[in-house]
């Protein structure tokens, strides 16, 4: 078996110094460029995010179905109770309605106790989107 002295090793060190010694690394500087409004729709995202609080929120449920039904039921309800928001969204296969965005479980109690009179299987959740 060959055992390589400090000799042999040497030549391998000067290379592997000189190699070292001219390769480059990439600077630190990043640089990003991005439209102005970029900035703007982020501002307002915060806004919204902030104010809507989905999770601390109760809502009503009045509708689950299909999409033509959903709708029929959305415009029914927004003639009869004007003063209170709604909207549909698609949870796969089936369409919900629902109505009222409230902070307090009393106050969409109190809402729910009037709608269940035109729509008797309203009920009321916590949505977390």
């Amino acid at each position: 078996m060959r055992i390589l002295t400090l000799k042999n090793y040497f030549p391998l060190a000067i290379i592997s110094l000189f190699i070292s010694s001219k390769s480059f690394s990439q600077d630190s500087k990043t640089t990003v460029i991005q439209d102005a409004r970029f900035e703007k729709l982020l501002k307002e995202k915060q806004i919204l995010d902030s104010s809507s609080e989905s999770d601390e929120n109760y809502t009503i449920q009045i509708f689950y179905g299909d999409k033509e039904s959903a709708k029929k039921a959305l415009m029914t309800f927004k003639k009869d109770f004007k003063d209170i928001e709604a909207t549909y969204l698609y949870t796969n296969p089936t369409y919900k309605v629902w109505v009222g965005k409230y902070r307090l479980r009393i106050n969409a109690e109190k809402d729910l106790l009037e709608i269940k009179k035109k729509y008797p299987t309203a009920f009321l959740i916590k949505p977390n989107r």
